[in-house]
């Protein structure tokens, strides 16, 4: 039968040529199949719906509440919903004036058995006739059509009868035909049929209907006139999204992740004018990412296209961005931005490294629920348990026990037993080989060890991880076997160590002989690539002092042995400043160092007071001279050294930059090298390091990393010279 909701205020419907219909093979799944046309009613109710037997009128339209209630077993033999079909068609109220309906068929068949009579009641019956009015009866079901579609929602009641003489239990007796419930375009539809009383599980399925793009009659509604065109194309790593509007017109643009488990999750919106090009970058394609475009007007339609589903960048992002999670005690979850085509599985890893090999426990492997937290199928947790997640047989995915809450990898060996019959039971190890069955002639681990470990398992000492029916898997520790192993290598080790003591006592002479000449190359060696510097100056001022602490600094960092009195202040106060000065001269000499001197204006200064009066000054040697007299003390053996020319080779002069000029430095001291600082540094470093000095490129290097340590404290020092009320003002290059 068909039964028709009038258009209002008038009209005719047309069917779609893409007439969409869906089947509902059982109660649990739904299967759409796409058609060519509509459903047509057919069997014994369309038979009858044109003649006098059979009728459905609708009962209710809109007035019905949908409560589907709770089953109840039939009575007999009853018409229940068996299949759903749907067409899309347009409602026109003239030609260019259509709207979208959709009529939705309901095929029907009979549920139940006729109650067969006793043996005492088929006498009865033969003897009145009234006896066999059911059989001739018909067969009536009142059946409720919910349809929702936001933001409409209409239920109807229609009433089926059909003759019972003509039907037989668990055969289709035709369909009824519902034309037609009005929906927006992109709009979806939610469909529910079941009869009152309800004898099964209701039928239901969700359609999304198509939208303006996906219409060939777009220009029959009026809807779609003003709708932005969208174009997607891709140049190299970057998509643009071209849309096609006119100048004037105003839109509005979304993009969003379209999942199908849970609600959509809007990433990016924006209200625009006219023509635009939008560009994505590839990193942010995703399979669900959805492109939904509205003119902004009223109840405007919307238009949206998920152009990405089948890009391979998009899948590659999408894995990307995926995390796979263990979460105490038995939990794992898997977070996508995305619905997934992937499979789980539980694995064993072994603490060697290798491949986690599957194990038996499933963890639903086709439709991995993403975003969820789901349990793992497990009686105790094991730090060697992992969970992989595959997509078209590749691993994409994989987290293990121990990694977040469980210590590391244990060198456990997996048992696998499989039980039959009568109690009976085999075992055998998991192993990189396969599972080897314990107390084999292998020649593996598992087979060497199966008594063992058979005994391990009665006493206790295993772990059970899991078991069903037929199956059961067992963890059982090898640290026993494997400290019987090491006790065998210390043992071999303690031998070889007491042979070779032996050997060391028997030749005792030749190996201190060896020694000796080890500690000389040792010695040597530290003396090339660590060569001594004592370095000199003036203590003028404690800016002054804190330029020669960083240079002195700065040189430790190379291969040099560098002495200055500011870090020896305790000794120098016991010793006095010309024992302490002879003492470090003669051993950085005997050592085959160098002697640096740091002149400063107050260096300068000295330098010509003993120039001038050398017999006054010798005298003073050893007076005190304020803060110079570290200086002062060390000129009366460095004069003469001058002096005798014996100063090449031992001594190096150097001065700052800024503080003092080049000839500021006293005629005598020239006879050695005398460097700018930092300006000369790479000549300066060189000469210090002697003949192991490095490369050009190497010694540059050095220059660098001390110039930065030295130019920060030179800049504070000129600064403050540059004051004159500020500490340590007065000239700076001594003249």
């Amino acid at each position: 039968g068909t039964v028709s909701a009038p258009p209002s205020g008038g009209g005719t419907d047309r069917a779609l040529g893409l007439g969409a219909s869906w089947h509902l093979e059982d109660a649990c799944a739904l299967v759409p199949v796409v058609l060519g046309t509509g459903p047509k009613p057919h069997g014994p109710l369309f038979r009858e719906a044109y003649g006098a037997s059979g009728h459905c009128p609708l009962l209710s339209d809109g007035d019905v509440l949908c409560l589907p209630g709770s089953i109840v077993s039939a009575p007999g033999p009853v018409l229940v919903p068996t299949r759903l079909q749907t067409e899309l068609v347009l409602r026109c109220y003239q030609e260019t004036d259509c709207d979208l309906c959709v009529r939705v068929a309901i095929h029907l068949a009979v549920h139940g058995h006729w109650e067969e009579p006793k043996d005492e009641d088929k006498f009865g019956r033969a003897a009145d006739p009234e006896l066999e009015e059911p059989r001739n009866a018909f067969l009536q079901a009142q059946v409720v059509l919910s349809f929702q579609a936001y933001p409409t929602a209409r239920c109807v009641l229609l009433e089926v009868q059909v003759p019972a003489a003509l039907v037989q239990p668990g055969q289709s007796v035709g369909s009824v035909v519902f034309d037609c419930f009005e929906a927006a375009l992109g709009a979806e539809v939610r469909i529910w049929s079941y009869t009152q009383p309800r004898y099964q599980k209701e039928l239901n399925f969700t359609q999304q209907l198509p939208d303006c793009k996906g219409l060939e009659v777009r220009d029959s509604i009026q809807s779609c006139w003003a709708l932005p065109w969208l174009n997607v194309s891709a140049d190299g790593d970057d998509v643009y999204l071209v849309l096609d509007v006119s100048e004037e017109q105003r839109f509005g643009l979304s993009l969003y992740w379209n999942q199908i488990q849970g609600p959509t999750k809007p990433w990016w919106h924006r209200n625009l004018t006219g023509p635009q090009t939008i560009t994505l970058n590839h990193t942010d394609l995703f399979p669900c990412l959805c492109i939904q475009v509205w003119p902004l007007e009223p109840d405007s339609v919307r238009t949206s296209v998920c152009p990405f589903r089948e890009d391979p960048r998009a899948h590659r992002n999408l894995w990307r961005a995926a995390r796979l999670q263990l979460l105490p005690p038995r939990g794992w979850r898997l977070d996508a931005p995305c619905s997934l085509l992937a499979e789980a599985t539980l694995c064993w890893q072994a603490p060697g490294g290798g491949p986690c090999q599957s194990l038996v426990p499933p963890l639903y492997q086709a439709n991995v629920t993403v975003n969820k937290t789901l349990e793992l199928p497990l009686l105790n947790a094991h730090p060697n348990l992992c969970v992989q997640v595959s997509s078209w047989e590749k691993l994409q995915l994989q987290e293990c026990l121990w990694a977040d809450s469980l210590r590391a990898l244990k060198d456990d060996l997996l048992l696998v037993e499989t039980r039959g019959l009568q109690d009976n039971r085999s075992l055998c190890a998991l192993e990189p080989s396969g599972c080897t069955p314990l107390l084999s002639k292998a020649s593996t681990r598992a087979a060497r060890l199966g008594e063992q470990l058979l005994q391990d398992l009665q006493s206790g000492q295993c772990l059970q991880l899991w078991e069903d029916e037929l199956r059961a898997l067992w963890a059982c520790p090898m640290d026993k076997y494997v400290h019987q192993r090491w006790a065998l290598v210390w043992l071999a080790c303690l031998l070889l160590a007491s042979v070779l003591f032996l050997l060391f006592l028997f030749r005792k002479d030749h190996v201190k002989g060896w020694l000796r000449l080890l500690k000389e190359d040792l010695r040597a060696g530290a003396a090339a690539t660590a060569r001594a510097a004592l370095l000199l100056y003036s203590a003028e001022d404690s800016g002054f002092e804190r330029l020669v602490g960083a240079l002195a600094s700065a040189l430790c960092q190379l291969p040099l042995q560098v002495t200055v009195d500011l870090w020896s202040r305790r000794e120098l106060s016991a010793q006095g400043p010309l024992a302490w000065f002879h003492a470090q001269r003669r051993q950085t000499l005997q050592e085959g160092g160098v002697v640096v001197l740091l002149f400063s204006p107050g260096a300068v200064a000295l330098c010509h007071e003993w120039l001038q009066d050398a017999a006054s000054a010798s005298a003073s040697a050893s007076a005190p001279h304020g803060p110079h007299d570290a200086f002062a003390a060390s000129l009366s053996c460095v004069l003469p050294d001058f002096l005798q020319g014996r100063a090449p080779g031992r001594y190096v002069g150097a001065y700052f930059d800024g503080l003092l000029h080049s000839g500021a430095v006293p005629a005598l001291f020239r006879s050695v090298p005398v460097f700018s600082l930092p300006s000369q540094l790479p000549d300066f470093l060189g000469t210090l390091q002697g003949p192991g000095a490095p490369g050009p490129g190497r010694l540059g290097e050095r220059a660098k990393q001390v110039s930065r340590a030295l130019q920060p404290t030179l800049d504070q020092l000129l600064q403050a010279l540059g004051d004159p009320g500020g500490p340590g003002g007065g000239t700076r290059d001594g003249t």
